[in-house]
């Protein structure tokens, strides 16, 4: 269940990242919408990892969750703020996946 925490848990950090893409482009009460989104995704998110760290090593919840959030922004960044899609982006987004499986597998 640990693990299902900490991938939640990093879907919500893409979340508060999304969010705050989006304040960035907007104005007036529509940017505070999109705070107080990125406010309700960073304290989920938390929760989360807190949760998940009580059965993960520290060391490997805090990497896969930012690991799962750097991989999710990029991403979010390519298909929502059209952002470039290079092969070394994709080259190293796709060695990140491989080094945050290797961490599941050497983790109890």
């Amino acid at each position: 269940m640990n693990w299902i925490y900490l991938i939640i848990a990093g879907c919500f950090e893409v979340g508060f990242a999304f969010c705050l893409g989006k304040a960035k482009e907007a104005t007036g009460q529509s940017a505070t919408y999109w705070y107080l989104g990125f406010l309700l995704c960073l304290a989920i998110s938390m929760y989360l990892l807190v949760q998940a760290a009580k059965g993960i090593p520290i060391g490997t919840a805090y990497a896969v969750w930012t690991g799962i959030g750097a991989i999710g922004t990029v991403l979010v960044g390519i298909f929502c703020f059209n952002e470039p899609a290079t092969f070394w982006r994709i080259f190293f987004i796709s060695t990140l996946i491989i080094s945050l499986m290797g961490l599941k597998i050497v983790s109890n």
